[in-house]
């Protein structure tokens, strides 16, 4: 399998370790069962047809086809694209978020949850989601998510990654420019990437024609919770969680406190 020659030759070398497979079921649980629950509620009923742009080895895709949707994803990761298809999403193949082969239209939405993040141009990042908007049909959605600015912050502190100099270095960068700039392998630190300022979302999205309907925070406060598995694994506890979360999901002031924010947008006029 041909692999895209534009991605970035740090980024496809921390994916190619296989980290995407079985992540969101284990350290990121929460951010998989908050983006699960949000798409299940902007998305059109099932079998509408969805195209997984960035969809990794197909952690939000395999409960989607579940649920009945017409899944496609496309990853740049060839690693990723045999994971997915192991995983039973016949739909997969290689696909650059800034070119995608599809026929305008063609979809009732687009799935971005990963390519902006890894995206480090601006320009870049417009560009992808021009595309996802063009492959949508004019009724239908882009969804995209984005790691919020203040992130490697949290998992600093969280990860006692800040004790060491050279992560409090790249946390001051991140903060300075959204550059998130990772040249050490080490376990648990994230590659290259951008993280965006939820002041900047709004633009980004206006400059490829899109039009906002709602920037939501994925995991919201509780990003910054160190016992969360035990919430999310005590029933009335979870419940508890769930909801404290989406009563401030949309608070303008407490979008930064999430780890990751979802984007919800109609797509521009062909």
């Amino acid at each position: 399998m041909t692999e895209i020659p534009s991605l970035d030759p740090a980024i496809r070398a921390y994916y190619e370790q296989g980290r995407e497979e079985g992540r969101l079921q284990t350290s990121s649980r929460l951010e998989f069962i908050r983006t699960q629950e949000l798409l299940h509620r902007f998305l059109q009923p099932p079998p509408a047809k969805v195209l997984d742009i960035g969809g990794g080895a197909g952690a939000h895709a395999k409960p989607l086809i579940v649920a009945g949707y017409d899944v496609v994803l496309v990853d740049p990761v060839a690693l990723h694209v045999d994971q997915a298809r192991a995983a039973g999403i016949e739909q997969a193949e290689l696909g650059d978020a800034r070119h995608l082969k599809f026929d305008d239209g063609t979809f009732d939405a687009a799935l971005v949850l990963g390519p902006l993040y890894h995206l480090t141009d601006r320009a870049a990042r417009v560009r992808a989601i021009e595309e996802a908007s063009r492959v949508v049909h004019p009724t239908g959605l882009v969804l995209a998510a984005v790691i919020c600015r203040f992130a490697s912050t949290f998992d600093g502190l969280y990860g006692q990654f800040l004790e060491d100099d050279r992560f409090e270095r790249i946390v001051e960068r991140d903060l300075a420019t959204g550059h998130h700039e990772n040249h050490d392998s080490r376990e648990g630190w994230f590659t290259t990437a951008y993280f965006h300022h939820p002041a900047e979302i709004h633009t980004e999205f206006a400059d490829a024609g899109c039009e906002v309907k709602a920037v939501l925070a994925i995991e919201g406060p509780a990003a910054c919770l160190s016992d969360v598995d035990s919430w999310l694994d005590d029933e009335k506890k979870c419940s508890v969680l769930m909801r404290a979360i989406r009563r401030v999901e949309a608070e303008p002031s407490l979008l930064g406190a999430s780890s990751h924010i979802l984007v919800v947008a109609t797509p521009a006029p062909y």
